[in-house]
């Protein structure tokens, strides 16, 4: 087949400015080959090189005593006691799901399991982060339908528990959903496995489902904005099948019992290419591969498209020879493609064949460590001008509004298409706070938790940032767990723009101050950037995974207020209603400056909920809607009245941060009283759980009648 000649035309259509060509030439010291170019264009885009983001990345806390790997794997591992470790990352499927909503989410799902199981660890929780458009924008449905519909189509074949998430809607994101998928898994310490190449001459080999042309170049895709031509990228994204992935899982953790796996790479981003140079790159050695070799579903495919595409399912993996009959039998047996398709060289080569005929020669090390990284201009995000007053609102009028709102209703509608149960280790399902999940064969179990209010990131990025982890860290509190390590998705739109790398850096900086003094590294992450639509980006959208260790059972923090219950409020609350949820559902306004996030105090009163688990029957944190849905929602779990003493609209709907509600018994609250009082905690009595009523100040509605639109206004605005 003739290949193109290389135009400026075709060097743009690559996501390549004139700049990075002219670097491309310098250091092979010629025009390259149309599949060089490809690679090229393949490794140096935003989406696997991070260009952009990369000088801030570095500055992020990602070491601890619990960090056994942190960033630069395919996923973080974390020790969690007993020679185990937990395995987990986040990774967004933005573009892919915008433009085909099932096979997008699908594909951003088996890729992060991937990312797991290529560690070595099985799988044990799924979550999601989900970002749409306005309910009544004509995409939206289509968009929402489609990708919870993904999502659980992929997780509930593949049979991993889906036990958390979130899901948000805002006209920004009217041209671009937010798909980010997380992934854990549980690993032995002395059996984790890394990418990094080792040995000369040793088989290069594929494994898992045949090579086609879906997904040719994806990974460029999604390092650009979109505009009128959006439909035309739809033969870029990827298509999965689940029941391949299962096999590929299963075949993958009996060929490392074998002992044959020297390294191995998921093929993600940019497929072929980029699995083959990581792996080569971190061994510090040259890769030789045999195209021909490469098993493949179509006919007459090109080098090109072997190199650049980004079909499901496949793994690659450098192999002890002497092993090689038994690791090909493991394969067989799962029905899955085995095949050497090249080989590790001494060379700093990266040099593709296909039929005899030399289709890439290029330097590997340069290939993987050249890409440009760019110190973009920024300009910091300007203070939010003072909140124009507030007019006190009816405390139930105002909280019926809230909860009929699809941002803030319950989303049974989107976990009810999730298998949450499969494995029959889940203990806290998607509804309950942060997800649990027992470590299978122990007292031990994980706490799972995703978590960002854009609205603040937009209006403060760094203390928008510094809330997402906080967030976070008291979800995980609120159940009893200890929060361990965190994995971020780091979604916003073109970094060109200086305002749009101002909130990237001060996100970063936010994150960073707050992973460090909360003790929760980042081990993990990505980052998806031109997220952008005709010009108009997303909301600055930093996604906080976050993973909290359980060391017994005995101390999850569970089960549902009863009538008599007393209701407490840990924290100081100063009526903090900007950016407030209140203020966006009641009032169709998004100003002021986002809440403080004092970490002194978000640690001091996380450590006193752990320390006083005994005397808490109940715990949930004080998020979006402040202490009038939070407290709404705990009535609701159990089907029991509050009455809120205040019904001043900042003491009701505040979204003051480092605040937990606490439901308990007479006593328990006062043994509570007293422990708070030595640790110099703030702890106040806000109300009492009992009857059929919410009762807010001198404002009530029936329980039953607010439930009601809680549970069917998400449904109602999205079927």
């Amino acid at each position: 087949m003739q290949e193109p000649h290389i135009t400026d035309d075709l060097i743009a259509a690559h996501g390549l400015s004139p700049d990075e060509y002219q670097r491309i030439l310098e250091i092979i010291g010629r025009e390259p080959t149309f599949t060089e170019l490809g690679i090229f264009s393949a490794m140096w885009n935003e989406h696997c090189s991070y260009k952009s983001s990369k000088k801030w990345l570095r500055t992020l806390p990602t070491e601890g005593p619990q960090v056994i790997c942190g960033p630069g794997e395919n996923a973080g591992i974390v020790d969690i006691g007993d020679g185990q470790c937990v395995v987990f990352k986040m990774e967004s499927h933005n573009h892919p799901s915008y433009i085909e909503p099932y096979q997008g989410a699908a594909t951003g799902v088996g890729g992060i399991l991937r990312d797991v199981f290529t560690m070595g660890a099985r799988p044990i929780a799924a979550m999601n982060s989900l970002s749409f458009g306005e309910p009544d924008h004509p995409k939206t449905k289509q968009l929402v339908n489609g990708v919870v519909a993904g999502v659980g189509g992929y997780g509930n074949c593949f049979g991993v528990p889906t036990v958390g998430g979130e899901v948000r809607f805002h006209p920004a994101y009217n041209g671009n959903c937010l798909v980010n998928a997380f992934a854990a898994g549980i690993a032995d310490t002395d059996k984790i496995f890394y990418s990094a190449a080792s040995g000369v001459g040793m088989p290069v080999v594929y494994l898992g489902a045949k090579t086609g042309r879906d997904g040719v170049g994806g990974a460029t895709m999604a390092s650009a904005e979109f505009d009128d031509t959006i439909e035309d990228k739809r033969p870029t994204v990827q298509v999965g099948d689940p029941f391949t992935e299962k096999r590929l899982m299963e075949a993958t953790l009996e060929l490392m019992a074998t002992g044959a796996v020297i390294s191995i790479q998921d093929m993600g981003a940019a497929g072929l290419t980029c699995s083959a140079v990581e792996m080569g790159d971190k061994g510090g050695l040259g890769v030789k591969l045999f195209l021909e070799k490469v098993p493949q579903r179509e006919e007459n495919m090109s080098a090109y498209e072997m190199m650049l595409s980004e079909s499901q399912e496949r793994m690659l993996m450098v192999l002890k020879p002497e092993l090689e009959a038994e690791a090909r039998a493991v394969f067989e047996k799962w029905d899955l493609d085995f095949a050497i398709v090249g080989e590790t060289i001494d060379e700093d080569r990266f040099l593709i064949l296909h039929n005899n005929e030399v289709k890439a020669d290029l330097p590997l090390k340069t290939l993987s460590g050249s890409a440009p990284e760019y110190d973009r201009p920024w300009v910091a995000t300007p203070a939010a001008a003072p909140l124009e007053d507030i007019p006190q609102v009816d405390a139930i009028d105002a909280l019926r509004m809230l909860l009929s709102s699809p941002n803030y209703a319950r989303k049974q509608w989107v976990w009810e298409q999730y298998d949450s149960q499969v494995m029959a280790d889940t203990i806290n399902a998607p509804g309950a706070g942060a997800g649990i999940v027992r470590v299978h064969g122990t007292d031990k179990a994980l706490a799972f938790t995703s978590d960002v209010t854009p609205r603040y990131v937009k209006a403060n990025p760094v203390e928008g940032g510094k809330q997402a982890v906080a967030e976070a860290y008291r979800n995980l509190t609120a159940v009893g767990a200890v929060p361990l390590a965190t994995t971020d998705n780091m979604n916003f739109g073109n970094p060109e723009k200086p305002e749009i790398m101002g909130q990237f850096v001060g996100a970063i900086k936010g994150i960073g101050l707050a992973v460090k003094a909360l003790d929760m590294p980042i081990v993990s992450g990505n980052v998806s950037l031109y997220n952008e639509t005709d010009g108009t980006g997303i909301l600055p959208t930093p996604t906080i995974g976050a993973v909290g260790l359980i060391k017994h059972l005995d101390d999850i923090i569970a089960g549902t207020v009863r009538d008599g219950h007393v209701l407490l409020m840990v924290g100081d609350a100063e009526g903090h209603l900007g950016q407030s949820a209140l203020l966006a559902e009641v009032f169709n306004r998004e100003d002021g400056d986002a809440p403080h996030v004092d970490l002194d105090a978000e640690k001091r009163n996380g450590d006193f909920i752990r320390a006083q688990r005994e005397w808490i029957d109940v715990c949930t944190d004080v998020s979006d809607g402040g202490v009038a849905v939070a407290a709404f929602e705990m009535a609701d779990a159990a089907g029991v009245g509050v009455t809120l003493d205040d019904d001043n609209t900042q003491a009701a709907f505040g979204e003051d941060q480092a605040r937990y509600l606490i439901g308990c018994s007479f006593d328990k609250a006062e043994a509570l009283m007293i422990a708070a009082g030595q640790a110099g905690v703030t702890l106040t009595t806000i109300g009492k759980f009992g009857g059929d009523a919410v009762t807010i100040g001198a404002s009530s509605a029936p329980l039953a009648e607010l439930s009601e639109t809680y549970h069917t206004s998400f449904e109602a605005a999205v079927a």
